[in-house]
């Protein structure tokens, strides 16, 4: 979804991304102000979104309406600034982000901050700030009941999908060339993409986020046709991403997110958009909270390293 999206109304509008030359005038003025005076300035909130991230942050009927997990929590936040700055009437809008263009697009002052599907990790770090963690995952295989691929080293000779930008994509290619497994690793523009050409046979198996992966098997024509295997080669936390630099801003943010956990709140969030049906085909991803997410909510931090459950 490359074009911009009409607003919806006044207090919540959408747009694609913005010109250069605005981008860098809004950079110049949150660097020089904080995020904060910058949206009390400007009267906006921007917030970046995804297309595809099912069932994070992703676009279904309504094309101008993101909607998700991660974008509960983001209104969250949002209602959090508006409060805040005694601004009950601030305009909201959405900005279209993609893996590859997330991070500069919050660095240059185009997105205020997005929550989405975004993995916190110590390089990231180097160039924005992350929020205490709303979710952890496992990089998982998704691929055909009949495909005879039940794990990484099943990969040998094989096409293998995954989205451009991402960690999974880094990650396949330094375990192909340090294993010498003449595996054929394509690139997608997102996760809509890289399903399809899964779906269409282009690709024996896509790799990515155990639940991003769930969201694409729930959209299938035929979900039981597709099946999540393989041992998780590594575990990650998402976060809200920020600029860096910006203390005032992101206690706001991470404020937002712990009343949301320390009320309860954040259960039927889950509940919601993981054990219930969801758009645009009303499936149930039947994917139940795991015992590390829930020690994630009940001591929530911001660090890169996701921490044992039993700890």
């Amino acid at each position: 979804m490359a074009f911009g999206l009409a607003g919806c109304n006044n207090s919540n509008q959408t747009t694609s991304e913005a010109p250069a030359d605005d981008a860098a005038t809004t950079e110049t003025a949150a660097s020089a102000s904080g995020t904060l005076q910058k949206i009390k300035d400007s009267g906006t909130i921007v917030v970046g979104y995804r297309d595809s991230s099912i069932p994070f942050s992703y676009i279904a009927d309504d094309p101008n309406q993101p909607m998700g997990y991660a974008h509960d929590l983001e209104m969250k936040v949002v209602e959090a600034v508006k409060q805040k700055l005694n601004m009950p009437d601030l305009n909201v809008r959405y900005n279209l982000i993609t893996s590859q263009t997330r991070i500069p697009l919050v660095q240059n002052g185009t997105v205020d901050f997005e929550c989405g599907s975004t993995t916190n990790n110590e390089e990231r770090q180097k160039q924005v700030a992350f929020s205490n963690g709303f979710f952890e995952i496992g990089t998982r295989l998704l691929t055909k009941t009949d495909s005879g691929i039940q794990d990484f080293e099943d990969l040998t000779g094989k096409t293998l999908v995954t989205t451009a930008g991402t960690t999974s994509e880094r990650y396949i290619r330094k375990y192909n060339d340090e294993n010498n497994m003449d595996t054929n690793v394509i690139s997608a523009k997102d996760h809509g993409e890289g399903f399809l050409m899964l779906e269409n046979g282009r690709a024996d198996a896509f790799m990515m986020d155990d639940v991003l992966l769930a969201g694409e098997k729930a959209k299938a024509k035929n979900p039981d046709e597709w099946v999540i295997v393989g041992e998780p080669q590594s575990f990650e936390i998402y976060g809200c991403m920020m600029r860096k630099d910006d203390p005032e801003f992101k206690a706001v943010v991470d404020e937002a997110l712990a009343n949301t956990f320390s009320s309860g709140e954040i259960n039927s969030i889950y509940d919601k958009w993981f054990l219930n049906p969801i758009p645009p085909k009303n499936v149930n991803l039947n994917f139940e909270m795991s015992d590390n997410l829930k020690a994630l909510i009940a001591n929530p931090h911001d660090s890169a390293q996701p921490q044992d459950a039993a700890q």
